[in-house]
């Protein structure tokens, strides 16, 4: 594959565009049409033509409750995708994959390749998210069962302090302070 006509998107502009609707991550239709540099009509057109290597699980129709609820809530949408009365399609991470095939055309397959690693990183982060909840759960759990613990060493501090600023400093000559003469 040539790397002379391969346009680099930044993977933080298409991670921006994944979207989480039912649980699943997703992409809109206009975005990847963006990404694809084709109408969304062509690519909706695709789709239509190819239904069957599209199940549930590879895309997903949103309905006009959803669409109005990701209008309300994300703010970057084109003007003219949040006024239109058909709400578009969200694909999932496999049925992205799937439009290259139904696309045929190198942008499509070059797009995917970066959509995927997009896809991937943010599998990542979210597996590294997961972790660190369940190590701070663990940490709340056994700070929770040593409550007692922590309030006597507290008490125990407080203590020291008081012993040691209540009682002037037996022993030491003040002239000399710092050289520990004792008299």
């Amino acid at each position: 594959m040539s790397t002379k006509n391969v346009t680099k998107i930044a993977s933080d502009s298409i991670e921006e565009k994944i979207l989480t609707i039912r649980g699943q991550r997703v992409m809109l239709d206009f975005e990847l049409a963006q990404l694809y540099e084709v109408e969304t009509r062509a690519l909706k057109q695709a789709v239509k033509r190819n239904i069957d290597r599209f199940p549930e699980d590879f895309m997903l129709e949103v309905t006009k409750e959803e669409w109005k609820q990701l209008i309300t809530n994300c703010d970057n949408f084109p003007e003219r995708h949040k006024h239109n009365p058909v709400p578009p399609y969200a694909f999932t991470e496999y049925g992205i994959v799937m439009l290259s095939s139904v696309l045929r055309s190198t942008k499509a397959v070059e797009v995917n390749i970066q959509i995927t690693r997009a896809f991937i990183k943010l599998r990542r982060f979210a597996s590294l998210h997961e972790e660190l909840a369940k190590e701070l759960k663990d940490i709340r759990t056994a700070v929770k069962g040593n409550t007692n613990d922590i309030k006597v060493k507290d008490n125990t501090n407080g203590q020291r302090e008081n012993m040691l600023f209540d009682k002037p400093i037996q022993g030491l000559c003040r002239t000399d302070i710092g050289k520990h003469k004792r008299f």
